[in-house]
C-alpha cells in the first residue's frame, strides 16, 4: 500500500483495490451460487455490515492523511479493545483477566513498536483514526453476531462491492479516476487487491466465523509486526530496538489471547 499511494491518492488507491478485489472474487462467486442468502432479513444485514466495513476504511484513510504513520497505526490497533468492550454485551464472550491482560500487552507492544515514530497529535484526524477503529470492531462483532452463517465469501463480495459503488461515485465527482501504467504500480494495486482484501479479508471473516471475536481481534495486533519487518525487508526501513521490544510484547499478548482456548484444546485431547 505505500509504493502504491506513492502514484495516487489516498482514495484512488482504495477505490481501485475495492475493484480488483471484487472482480476476483466473481468466478469463485459463480461456482458457489448456492449459497447467496435468499432472505431479506439477511441481505439487509449484509448491506449493514458492508457500509460499516466501508465507513471504517475510509475514516482510517482519511485520518491517515493528516496523521503520523506512527500515530495513526496505534490510533487503528485500538480496535482490539473495541471489540473486547463490544463482544461482552452483544456476544456474550467471556473475557477473563488473562485474555484481556493479552489485549492490553499487545497494544503496549505496537505503541512501543511506533515509539520512535510518534509526534504531535492531530485532534481531527485523532477522531477519525479511533471512529474507524471504532468501526472495524464493530464490523466484527455485527459479522459474528448476525452473519456468522453467511458464506465469507459472499459477506466480502458485498463489502468490496459496495465500496467499489461509494469510492467510484466519489471519484467522478472529484475527477480523480487516474490509473498509471507503472510496472511497480501494477504489482503494488494487484498485491494489495488480490491478497490484501480477496484472499486475506475472506479468511479474516471466516475466522471471525468459527472463532470467538476476541481472538481473532488480539491476533491482529501480529500485522503492524509483519509491516514493519516488511519495511525492512523491501523498504530500506531502519529497525530500532523499541522494534524488538514491541514485537516481543505483541507476541506475548497475542499468545496470551489465545491460551484459554489452547488450554481447552489439551483438556479435551487429554
Amino acid at each position: 500500500m505505500k509504493i502504491g499511494l506513492e502514484f495516487v491518492s489516498p482514495m484512488n488507491f482504495l477505490r481501485q483495490r475495492f475493484i480488483f478485489s471484487a472482480i476476483a472474487l466473481v468466478p469463485y462467486l459463480l461456482l458457489t451460487v448456492r449459497k447467496f442468502p435468499k432472505g431479506s432479513g439477511t441481505l439487509l444485514k449484509l448491506l449493514v455490515f458492508s457500509l460499516i466495513n466501508v465507513a471504517s476504511s475510509i475514516a482510517t484513510l482519511i485520518g491517515l492523511v493528516d496523521q503520523g504513520s506512527g500515530i495513526a497505526s496505534v490510533l487503528t490497533y485500538t480496535q482490539p479493545l473495541f471489540v473486547f468492550c463490544l463482544a461482552i454485551p452483544f456476544l456474550k464472550e467471556r473475557v477473563d483477566t488473562v485474555r484481556l491482560l493479552g489485549a492490553i500487552v499487545g497494544f503496549v507492544g505496537v505503541v512501543v513498536l511506533f515509539s520512535g515514530t510518534l509526534g504531535s497529535f492531530a485532534f481531527d484526524a485523532t477522531i477519525i483514526l479511533l471512529l474507524g477503529a471504532f468501526l472495524w470492531g464493530a464490523a466484527i462483532v455485527f459479522y459474528k453476531r448476525y452473519l456468522s452463517q453467511t458464506y465469507p465469501l459472499v459477506a466480502n463480495f458485498s463489502y468490496l462491492s459496495m465500496g467499489a459503488v461509494i469510492l467510484s461515485i466519489w471519484s467522478l465527482v472529484a475527477n480523480d479516476y487516474a490509473f498509471p501504467t507503472d510496472t511497480t504500480y501494477i504489482v503494488s494495486i494487484l498485491y494489495a487487491s488480490l491478497a490484501g482484501l480477496s484472499i486475506a479479508m475472506t479468511l479474516w471473516l471466516f475466522l471471525i466465523r468459527v472463532e470467538d471475536a476476541t481472538v481473532i481481534a488480539g491476533s491482529s495486533f501480529l500485522v503492524p509486526v509483519v509491516a514493519l519487518f516488511l519495511g525492512w525487508k523491501f523498504l530500506g526501513e531502519s529497525l530500532y530496538l523499541e522494534s524488538t521490544l514491541g514485537s516481543a510484547l505483541v507476541l506475548l499478548g497475542v499468545y496470551l489471547v489465545n491460551l484459554r482456548r489452547r488450554n481447552k484444546q489439551n483438556s479435551l485431547k487429554s
